[in-house]
């Protein structure tokens, strides 16, 4: 397992890179570096576990050779459970092994709480895990998970802006909102909206 291959996936920001490990018909796992390391903190690991999985270490967002998010936003848990999602969802699995050393299994920990149906087993190096106060659970899973797939399906429906005459601005932002009269809403327009060539 001592040969690695080098992936990319695309993001809204940029991408986020990994390395691979084995055979990628094999059993798929992720693993996850802690604070401040990167993907080749599992280079002299890997070559010690079970050969016929298909290892895959991804640097987080601003970590190794992932891009670093736009200046001014934050790295939170949650954003690196994103990540996770969005690698996951990259490579079409369904279902697959999380590794996370640290800081990242924390991360993992909490992809599992919000994922268990994606996670057959949960290795933490070096870490506690995710915890939680009960009374905060139910809450926590049901918002979470809703702000992560909200963000993913939102992303995958954009589209290219429709350019639209003036006239025809005015009437969807009248219609979308019903407490605006003409006049608020072509005082609103003018700084609201962007003129192209098409319109």
């Amino acid at each position: 397992l001592g040969m690695f291959s080098e992936l990319k996936f695309p993001v809204p920001w940029g991408h986020v890179a990994a390395k691979a490990w084995g055979p990628s018909e094999g059993h798929p796992v992720l693993c996850l570096h802690g604070w401040l390391d990167n993907a080749n903190t599992f280079n002299k690991l890997i070559p010690l576990l079970p050969r016929g999985c298909y290892y895959v270490a991804m640097d987080f967002s601003g970590h190794g050779l992932s891009s670093h998010r736009p200046a001014g936003c934050s790295y939170h848990f949650l954003d690196y459970v994103t990540d996770v999602r969005r690698v996951a969802a990259a490579l079409q699995w369904r279902r697959f092994t999380l590794m996370g050393h640290s800081m990242g299994g924390a991360v993992a920990a909490m992809f599992c709480f919000l994922y268990p149906e994606m996670v057959d087993k949960l290795i933490l190096l070096e870490s506690l895990g995710f915890l939680l106060a009960p009374e905060d659970t139910e809450q926590w899973l049901r918002s979470k998970r809703r702000v992560i797939d909200g963000l993913l399906s939102l992303e995958a429906k954009q589209q290219t802006p429709k350019a639209r005459s003036p006239e025809a601005a005015l009437q969807r932002l009248l219609e979308a909102n019903s407490h605006l009269t003409a006049e608020g809403g072509a005082i609103l327009l003018q700084r609201g909206a962007t003129e192209t060539p098409a319109g």
